[in-house]
């Protein structure tokens, strides 16, 4: 099975793809942690860990890794060192080691941060990390959800390039959209957004990857 690097593996969606990656039959989950004292309730879910800090060199954390879901975030408190300059570390690490594909959960405004009136500078770190890999030479998937609930996912939802509206979506369905973007040929190069909506995840991405 190939290796996948979570990164943001305790934050609230990267743990929700690690579950979900565990209970895939074709991915092994790797956990990245910042340090020892959140190894155990890894362990407990016989999930593989690697200690890496994203304000801290990176390099090693790929090392033996396939591809790499990047869901890591500073919940506004360090927005261009971890959500900016973290992510262009991991993608640092990531050309070094070779790695297949890199799936990047971005937000929804991040391709035009200049006209958001609220969390700009997130938005601004998120853009740049987002350019960063789109020139990086990695074959890349950017995901842009709206805003983020914990309701329960119902597996479906609104995928387009540009949706021109906003809303929400649970965060177990952006988790699964980050899983199912994993696959070489789903939104290959591409970003896009999604919202809740009536269309099953598979068949969304899938037909994406048809359209772009």
């Amino acid at each position: 099975m190939e290796k996948i690097l979570v990164a943001g593996a305790t934050g609230t969606t990267g743990n929700k793809v690690v579950k979900l990656l565990k209970e895939s039959n074709k991915y092994q989950p790797v956990a990245m942690i910042r340090n020892e004292s959140q190894q155990d309730s890894f362990r407990s879910q016989e999930v593989d860990t690697v200690i890496g800090d994203l304000t801290q060199d990176v390099s090693h954390t790929t090392n033996g890794i396939d591809r790499v879901v990047f869901a890591a975030g500073s919940g506004g408190k360090d927005v261009v060192n971890v959500d900016q300059e973290g992510a262009k570390k991991l993608i640092d690490a990531s050309k070094k080691d070779r790695i297949k594909k890199f799936v990047m959960l971005s937000s929804m405004g991040a391709d035009a941060p200049d006209e958001a009136t609220e969390i700009k500078e997130y938005l601004q770190a998120k853009h740049n990390a987002d350019q960063y890999l789109d020139i990086s030479g990695l074959t890349f998937t950017i995901v842009r959800p709206g805003s983020l609930t914990n309701e329960e996912g119902l597996g479906k939802i609104k995928l387009e390039h540009k949706l021109n509206e906003s809303g929400e979506i649970p965060r177990w369905d952006v988790a699964r959209t980050l899983v199912q973007s994993l696959d070489d040929e789903v939104a290959k190069n591409q970003a896009f957004e999604i919202l809740k909506g009536e269309t099953k995840i598979e068949d969304a991405v899938s037909n994406f990857q048809v359209l772009s």
